[in-house]
């Protein structure tokens, strides 16, 4: 049977498989690819209302808070993820709901900052998750989030032990995948990075970065195997952008070319008669 969304981690011991696995130092790829690459977009956090799609245990609550957020929400599918947060972010302004990323509303202009990590390749309807942040934005606001890279989502191999080759197909067909995820089926959403940028800037966004999440050598602590083997396929696709400030005029719009005349010769002169 395949699961979908956060209800994938309520089964029993999953929701603690995952955070294990997250978590996981060198042998993580979040810690070593994902997550230095979402760190350095982050910007400037003081006095920010952030919003978090897909929060899981909030970990990355607590640094935003620390780095000065006004006020941080976590939301999430998952009612086991929903209790880890919870508990993460006990004796802090932050807080955390149960609720799935395609149900999510908010009053026009609540937040500055919306962030998802490792979560939209979830949704089946990317560009009505973006126009959702869009609208919960203030003028000038930000949205950021990673997915498994489109070579994952179009990858589906089910090897014992670690992967050593990775074929990618159907690369150019759009929609949902069946996987195996920490020794279950899920589906996930696959769509070419293409796709994604479009549904971004469909929304209303300027696309401010675009990064594949390299890894970071400093993060393996001297371990060139495995930063040997990171280094062979992507994993992780990293988005960003921003909203128009309101006090900013649209650019005008750009002059009519000119109207296309056909070049031809002019008739053939003929010589005086004697």
């Amino acid at each position: 049977m395949t699961t979908r969304g956060g209800a994938f981690y309520d089964a029993p011991g999953r929701a603690g498989l995952y955070l294990g696995h997250r978590h996981g130092g060198v042998d993580s790829p979040n810690v070593v690819m994902e997550e230095p690459a979402f760190l350095d977009e982050l910007g400037a956090l003081p006095g920010l209302r952030v919003l978090d799609l897909g929060c899981g245990d909030a970990a990355v609550g607590r640094t935003l808070l620390d780095g000065g957020c006004a006020s941080y929400l976590g939301l999430d599918g998952s009612a086991e993820m929903v209790a880890a947060a919870a508990e993460r972010l006990a004796g802090t302004a932050g807080r955390v709901e149960r609720a799935d990323i395609e149900d999510f509303s908010a009053p026009d202009g609540s937040f500055d900052l919306v962030i998802s990590r490792m979560a939209l390749h979830y949704v089946a309807d990317l560009g009505a998750a973006l126009s959702a942040c869009a609208r919960a934005l203030a003028p000038g606001g930000r949205v950021l989030f990673t997915v498994a890279h489109p070579v994952i989502t179009s990858h589906d191999a089910r090897p014992e032990g670690r992967r050593t080759s990775w074929l990618v197909d159907d690369y150019f067909r759009p929609g949902p995948r069946e996987r195996d995820w920490l020794g279950a089926a899920v589906t996930w959403h696959h769509r070419t990075i293409e796709e994604q940028v479009a549904a971004l800037t469909g929304a209303g966004f300027a696309l401010t970065a675009l990064r594949e999440c390299a890894p970071r050598p400093e993060r393996f602590h001297g371990n060139q195997a495995e930063l040997a083997r990171r280094r062979r396929v992507p994993l992780f696709l990293l988005l960003a952008g921003r909203l128009p400030d309101a006090a900013t005029p649209p650019p005008p719009p750009s002059p009519a070319p000119p109207a296309f005349r056909r070049m031809t010769r002019p008739p053939a002169r003929r010589p005086p008669e004697a």
